[in-house]
């Protein structure tokens, strides 16, 4: 049975958002979580690109279809707000992360942290992480089972040390802070939202302090000593009115841009990693490309030339959205699409299955790298068709440092080992949080002569 969220207002020649909520607070919680592809085009050929239902205990908006995701994330009339949506899921663990800021206070940060991420200091980043994802990728042992996404996460967590807090940790010490950052990112999307001991929640608030008391440990350090890392980079950056970070500011944001570094740059190399164990021609083709720049350590401007792993990788970002939904609250009463949409509203820009959407790309189940390619451009449809790093005020900021972790990583990769799965193979992708292999996709790792 569907119905509506909320009356227009008398005499407007807005729609109302129609859905079909389920049980109150539940709603399609479990399904949509189990199953989003799924849900997301039931809902579409149902209800239309804006519909609504429970979800996570909320009354909540989905818009689906770039043109919804404009309107949402440019957010020309300043409806929509980024904090108290996010503060619901991930508040208590990432307190005051860029992404939970609004507005003015929003542009204030972003100004001064976009001193962490200019040309020069991504040059810096790149110098900084080469040994590690040398070394790193080179300890990796053959054999079959080799689980790419255990590995690949344990190797971004150990650059993310180097690169953004310059410290060095003992195994126990980086196994302590990959624990935390795992249930602090897990406890988002909890069930039971209050801290019952032993579950997600509670977790996630446990790995708070521990996030917390780490950064604060090392923070007079960095202030007084520099580096070349984020942390230091935060200390020391000022705009050029003289505006610089508080000591919780940069506690905050480092706790943030370390989830997010190191969670998403994960799953967009175990998304390539899978497809291109079961596309070996592609395999052999970003491999044969590392080879021709005829070095093993890629610099800065090398990166360019990888044209075909960059292909690579926007396409997994299209298949897998690091992100998989974006979500917002409304501020005032605002439409989309020609819906009403009250005051007070939970919107979600559903990333991972708008990049599925067959009213926007040829044939999306398949793995096509082509379509990103100059004379298709498959993206360019819509500024919004492929919006894994968001968009407007607050899209990513970390985008191109993404970008080159990910290029410098994979050459490292492609030059040391092949790697396949068995005929047939599907992993068994868990989107009950930020989207990961269930099995850690084992692979066959072939070292290269």
């Amino acid at each position: 049975m569907s119905s509506i969220l909320a009356p227009p207002p008398p005499g407007s020649d807005l729609k109302p958002v129609l859905g079909a909520p389920g049980v109150p607070l539940i709603g399609n919680t479990i399904q949509t979580m189990r199953d989003p592809f799924t849900m997301a085009r039931k809902r579409y050929l149902r209800f239309g690109p804006v519909t609504w239902g429970w979800l996570l205990g909320q009354r909540t908006v989905t818009v689906q279809g770039p043109e919804a995701a404009e309107t949402v994330l440019v957010n020309k009339d300043k409806a929509f707000a980024n904090g108290p949506a996010w503060t619901y899921y991930i508040g208590p663990f990432f307190t005051r992360g860029i992404m939970l800021l609004d507005f003015e206070e929003h542009l204030h940060h972003r100004r001064i942290m976009q001193q962490a991420f200019t040309k020069p200091k991504l040059r810096t980043y790149l110098e900084t992480m080469a040994p590690g994802i040398e070394r790193g990728v080179g300890a990796w042992r053959p054999g079959t089972g080799f689980t790419f996404y255990d590995h690949i996460k344990q190797l971004t967590l150990d650059l993310a040390t180097d690169v953004f807090m310059g410290v060095e940790l003992d195994p126990r010490e980086a196994d302590r802070i990959n624990g935390a950052f795992i249930d602090a990112v897990r406890a988002g999307t909890a069930y039971v939202r209050f801290p019952v001991p032993g579950l997600r929640w509670h977790r996630g608030l446990r790995a708070r302090k521990v996030l917390e008391e780490f950064f604060r440990r090392h923070l007079p350090a960095k202030r007084r000593d520099g580096g070349d890392d984020l942390f230091a980079a935060l200390c020391q950056a000022e705009t050029d009115d003289g505006h610089r970070f508080t000591d919780d500011d940069v506690v905050n944001h480092m706790i943030f841009a370390l989830m997010a570094a190191h969670d998403t740059s994960t799953i967009t190399m175990t998304t390539m990693a899978y497809y291109l164990a079961r596309h070996p021609e592609w395999q052999e083709r970003v491999r044969e490309e590392s080879r021709a720049l005829g070095k093993a350590v890629p610099e800065f401007d090398d990166l360019d030339r990888l044209v075909s792993l960059d292909l690579v990788m926007k396409e997994a970002m299209r298949l897998v959205s690091p992100v998989p939904a974006l979500p917002r609250r409304t501020v005032k009463d605002t439409s989309v699409l020609g819906y009403h949409i009250p005051k007070g509203t939970t919107v979600v820009v559903p990333t991972l299955t708008n990049h599925h959407m067959p009213e926007v790309w040829k044939d999306p189940e398949r793995f096509d790298p082509e379509r990103f390619a100059e004379g298709r451009r498959e993206d360019k449809s819509h500024k919004y068709a492929w919006a894994p790093f968001g968009g407007g005020a607050h899209k990513c900021i970390g985008l191109h440092f993404a970008g080159l972790q990910i290029k410098s990583v994979f050459h490292q990769v492609l030059l040391n080992f092949r790697w396949s799965v068995p005929d047939g193979y599907q992993w068994p992708l868990d989107t009950t949080s930020l989207p990961s292999p269930k099995d850690g996709l084992p692979v066959r790792l072939e070292r290269l002569t």
